[in-house]
């Protein structure tokens, strides 16, 4: 089958781009805004990009298109394939359709975390010998790939909540049908499609609806977002991660213990710094040991877990500046990213508000608080928000510059920096490699050379 992809290079289009691949199906697609990773795994494999409004590339018609959630009526591509009657799905449908159906779906859903989590989630498995498929909206250091069949039963996904494409509003996750579910938080996010909380609890309610009786859903109880949610109805075994009496962390000087009551199982032996991160990996854990893998056993994979690229991804350092890349563009993960990096030093925070949400304008009341760990905030005004970052300038703090062009931004980045900083670049799109043309100046600016990390 020839199957076409329009948004190819999307996260999960992207991954479902490689699966479909695998499954031995041809692959061809198109985009728009084209940018590492994905760009970099869709060469290695292959698979051709075609420009994002040259209908020719239909030509001849393949067997089905996959038009992702991006694209909209008055598209070329989206126009062409309506006008000649092509076969169309949303990604999530085909995915369901094609490769899920007879596998033992663990998807990992939440506002924030999904991506680590379920990084974490696949390596357990695999460390474990079980050979989990997996689709990752991001590369696992462990695995070249941000997605792969593996071997039956096992398919670990990352179940997002923004909708399947235009002509299907459901959230992405309901298509699943998953045999264990992480909920790993609820938060407002995606005001361009959600218009509160409440909907996007109704979204993920659906999600509950799915996982049969006989599966499991891991879920902290004590959020009160997430409480609600589950009190509409749950049907599956429900375990908590944060009841003292069941599942919980333990914090301590040397940092988390895993325990379960008054039994400890095991310290958090790991590189990852942060809460949120010890949260993500209790999660991972519970969901590999209701796929039959011991905790402690998934405690001793731990250390040797790799991290996710652009989540507190070492890019390389200067002169004893280390330029870190990082998914944040929510506050809260903004908030946790900047709590996890504070011990180490002096933090110089690098923000471009560049998502759906942050373009409207409905969190950037919560920037303030957010980038408060920072001992400085550089703010980009990227094209097309619709608001100015210098009107957050006040509330930030006299340590706080804003540009709305990239050299500006990364001449003040590299003027203030020092040896011992840390540089953390947030943002949930390419940022114009920013990071890359940051070392560069900084190592011009120290006449010194750039460490990069093996």
């Amino acid at each position: 089958m020839h199957v076409h992809i329009l948004g190819i290079c999307g996260t999960f289009m992207g991954s479902l781009a490689l699966l479909a691949r695998e499954a031995g199906h041809e692959v061809t697609g198109s985009d728009r805004g084209i940018y590492p990773p994905m760009s970099e795994l869709l060469a290695a494999q292959g698979i051709a990009v075609g420009a994002d409004d040259d209908p020719a590339q239909l030509e001849p018609a393949p067997d089905c298109v996959i038009i992702g959630n991006a694209l909209s009526r008055g598209h070329a591509l989206v126009e062409a394939v309506l006008d000649r009657r092509i076969p169309y799905t949303s990604g999530p449908q085909w995915l369901a359709d094609n490769l899920l159906r007879d596998r033992w779906v663990l998807a990992v859903s939440g506002t924030h975390g999904k991506t680590t989590t379920a990084g974490i989630l696949a390596w357990l498995l695999e460390d474990a010998g079980l050979a989990p498929g997996f689709l990752i909206g991001g590369v696992p250091g462990n695995f070249p790939v941000s997605a792969r069949l593996g071997r039956n039963p096992f398919f670990v996904i990352e179940a997002d909540e923004y909708d399947s494409a235009f002509f299907d509003k459901r959230s992405k996750f309901v298509h699943f049908r998953p045999d264990t579910l992480v909920v790993n938080n609820l938060e407002f996010d995606h005001a361009d499609i959600f218009p509160d909380l409440a909907a996007i609890q109704r979204q993920f309610h659906h999600l509950v609806r799915t996982v049969p009786g006989r599966g499991r859903i891991i879920a902290p109880l004590a959020e009160p977002a997430v409480r609600e949610m589950l009190e509409m109805g749950c049907w599956s075994e429900l375990e908590a991660v944060d009841a003292p009496s069941g599942w919980h962390l333990e914090a301590g000087a040397g940092g988390f213990t895993v325990a379960e009551g008054t039994t400890r199982h095991g310290s958090l032996d790991w590189h990852l710094h942060g809460e949120h991160n010890a949260r993500n990996a209790l999660a991972a854990l519970l969901a590999a040991r209701h796929a039959g893998v011991p905790v402690s056993q998934g405690l001793a994979s731990l250390p040797r877990f790799r991290g996710m690229r652009r989540r507190q991804e070492l890019r390389g350092t200067v002169n004893g500046i280390r330029v870190i890349d990082d998914f944040a563009h929510h506050p809260t993960a903004i908030r946790a990213t900047l709590d996890a990096l504070t011990p180490g030093g002096r933090v110089l925070a690098v923000l471009e508000p560049r998502s759906n949400t942050m373009r409207l304008g409905t969190q950037r009341a919560a920037l303030p608080n957010a980038l408060a760990p920072a001992n400085r905030s550089y703010l980009y005004q990227p094209p097309g928000l619709d608001w100015s970052v210098s009107e957050l300038i006040p509330a930030v703090g006299e340590c706080a510059v804003w540009a709305d062009d990239i050299d500006t931004l990364v001449a003040h980045v590299a003027t203030d920096a020092r040896a011992g900083d840390q540089v953390v670049i947030m943002s949930n799109g390419g940022f114009d490699g920013i990071h890359q043309r940051l070392l560069d100046a900084l190592a011009e600016q120290h006449q010194s050379v750039i460490e990069v990390p093996a």
